[in-house]
C-alpha cells in the first residue's frame, strides 16, 4: 500500500526538481499537484465504493427474508462506510504528499485520524439503530428499554474515543490518558451522576419487568397517568390520555412508588369498586304488609317468600312476640336492597361472573353507611368501562327509593333556607 502511494504522489517533485525549480518551488508546486491528484482519486474512490456497497447491500436486502439489512439501508450505513474508506487512503497519503512539511504533516495527520475515529463512531450508530429498530420490530423485544442500551454503548465508545482523540492531539500515551481518567474518576461520577443512575434503573426496570413500552402507568408524584412510549437511558416518558407528555427520571420508577395497571389489562376483567352513603337513620325493619309489596319486585321475590319462610319457622319455635318487630328475627330494607343489588348485579351483561361480585356494607361514617359495590367489568376499556359503572349505578341510585331508604348528601345552602 505504501509503495504504491508513493508511485502517485512521488513523480512530481522528483520531475520539477529535474526542470531546474529549485528545491523550494518544486516541493510547493508538487504539493499542490499532489492535493488535487488527492481530492480527484478520493472522490473517485468514494463514488466507486459507495455504488458498490450501496447497491450490494440493496441486492442482499431484496433477496433475504431478514428485515436487518434492510434497516441498515434505511440507516445509511453503506453511505458512512463509503465515506470511510477514501479517508484511509487519505490518511496513508498525508505522510507521502507532506514529507517535506514535517509540521503540517503531523497537523493534517491527526486531523484526519480524528475524523476517521469520529466517523467510526457514526457508522457504529448507524448499525445499533438499525439492530434497535430490528429488536423493536420482534415483539419479544417491541416492550424493552432497547434505547436505554444503545445510549450506554454509545457513551462508552464515546469515552474512548475522547481519550484517543485527546492523546492524539497532545501526543499522551493513551495509557497515561487512562490513569489520568482513573484519577478523575470522582469527577467523572459527579458529572454523569444521572446517566449512571439512569442506566443502573433501566436495567433493573428491564430484569424485573417493571414497566415496559405500552404499558399504562398511573405516577401521581409526577403528574403522570398513560402509556409509556418510550424507556432511554435517563427518562421514561409517558403520553398521557389528556394527550399531554410527562418526563419521569427512570431511576424514579425504582426509588418512588407508582402504579402499573398492566396486569389488570391481562387480566380477566377490570374491576369496579365504588360505594353509595345510605343515612343510618332511614334503615329499619320490614313489615309483614311492606313485604308484600316487595315482592312485586321480581329480582327478590322468591328470595322474599324463602326468607320469610325461615324467619317464620324459628320465630314460631321460639315463640317470638312479633307484636313489635324489634322481637325476633326480621328482614331490613338494608339488607332486602343488598340482595337485590347482588341479584342485579348477577345478571347485568357486562360483568365478568368468574371473579368476584359482591355488594357489601362497609364500616360506618358519620355520613353514613357504605354500600360498596365490588365486582369487574368483562370490557377493560377505558369508555366502555366508564359505561358499564355509570350504567350500574344509576340503576342504583334509582331503586334506592322502592326500599324506602335515603342517600346521604349535604346540604346546600338553598336547602337551609326557611319556607
Amino acid at each position: 500500500m505504501h509503495k504504491f502511494v508513493a508511485k502517485i504522489f512521488g513523480w512530481s517533485y522528483h520531475l520539477f526538481k529535474k526542470w531546474d525549480f529549485g528545491e523550494t518551488l518544486s516541493a510547493y508546486l508538487s504539493l499542490a499537484i499532489n492535493i488535487v491528484i488527492l481530492a480527484f482519486l478520493s472522490y473517485i474512490i468514494y463514488l466507486v465504493f459507495r455504488f458498490v456497497l450501496v447497491r450490494s447491500m440493496i441486492i442482499v436486502a431484496r433477496k433475504t427474508k431478514t428485515k436487518f439489512d434492510d434497516l441498515l439501508v434505511s440507516n445509511k450505513t453503506a453511505k458512512y462506510i463509503a465515506h470511510l474508506i477514501p479517508l484511509l487512503f487519505i490518511y496513508k497519503s498525508v505522510p507521502i504528499i507532506l514529507e517535506n512539511f514535517v509540521y503540517w504533516e503531523a497537523v493534517f495527520g491527526k486531523l484526519v485520524a480524528i475524523y476517521i475515529v469520529l466517523l467510526s463512531l457514526w457508522i457504529i450508530k448507524t448499525i445499533l439503530h438499525a439492530v434497535r429498530d430490528h429488536l423493536k420490530s420482534n415483539p419479544s423485544y417491541s416492550d424493552k428499554p432497547i434505547d436505554s442500551y444503545i445510549q450506554v454503548i454509545m457513551i462508552v465508545l464515546w469515552l474512548f474515543a475522547f481519550i484517543f482523540i485527546v492523546s492524539k492531539i497532545f501526543d499522551i500515551s493513551t495509557v497515561t490518558m487512562m490513569g489520568t481518567f482513573g484519577a478523575i474518576s470522582a469527577i467523572i461520577l459527579l458529572i454523569f451522576r444521572d446517566i449512571i443512575l439512569g442506566f443502573v434503573a433501566s436495567v433493573q426496570v428491564s430484569l424485573n419487568d417493571m414497566v415496559r413500552i405500552g404499558d399504562w402507568i398511573t405516577f401521581d408524584k409526577f403528574g403522570a397517568d398513560g402509556d409509556v412510549i418510550e424507556i432511554n437511558l435517563a427518562t421514561v416518558k409517558v403520553r398521557n390520555f389528556d394527550n399531554t407528555t410527562t418526563t419521569i427520571p427512570t431511576y424514579s420508577m425504582i426509588s418512588d412508588s407508582f402504579r402499573n395497571w398492566r396486569g389488570m389489562l391481562n387480566s380477566e376483567g377490570r374491576r369496579i369498586k365504588r360505594h353509595v352513603l345510605i343515612k343510618a337513620n332511614s334503615i329499619r325493619f320490614l313489615s309483614e304488609n311492606e313485604l308484600q309489596e316487595l315482592k312485586k319486585i321480581q329480582l327478590v321475590s322468591s328470595y322474599i317468600e324463602k326468607r320469610q319462610t325461615e324467619i317464620d319457622k324459628f320465630n314460631k319455635a321460639n315463640q317470638i312476640d312479633k307484636s313489635i318487630l324489634i322481637n325476633g328475627r326480621n328482614m331490613t330494607n338494608f339488607g332486602l336492597f343488598r340482595k337485590y343489588i347482588t341479584q342485579y348485579l348477577s345478571q347485568y351483561p357486562g360483568l365478568n361472573k368468574e371473579m368476584i361480585l359482591l355488594c357489601r356494607q362497609l364500616q360506618p361514617t358519620p355520613q353514613g353507611i357504605p354500600l360498596e359495590i365490588y365486582t369487574f367489568s368483562n370490557d377493560k376499556r377505558f369508555e366502555n368501562y366508564e359505561y358499564i359503572m355509570a350504567d350500574i349505578f344509576d340503576h342504583v341510585f334509582a331503586s334506592i327509593s322502592y326500599f324506602d331508604l335515603e342517600v346521604y348528601e349535604l346540604n346546600s345552602d338553598k336547602d337551609c333556607m326557611p319556607n
